[in-house]
């Protein structure tokens, strides 16, 4: 026996890990970035706002 090969009949060990190009075409990398750029968005424009509020008087510091 010579060891476990991969499907294009090379030694396992030698499988190079997956490129970036290759990452970026699994959805849930996609999925996972669309997340975090949402709760990004909403922290962020919730900061602003009580900013504002807070600037133009609307809140009682």
């Amino acid at each position: 026996m010579t060891g476990a090969t991969d499907s294009d009949g090379g030694v396992a060990e030698d499988v190079r890990r997956p490129s970036v190009a290759a990452v970026a075409r699994d959805r849930r990398v996609w999925l996972i970035l669309a997340v975090v750029a949402g709760l990004l968005v909403c922290c962020c424009s919730a900061v602003v706002g009580a900013l504002i509020a807070l600037s133009s008087g609307l809140l009682a510091a």
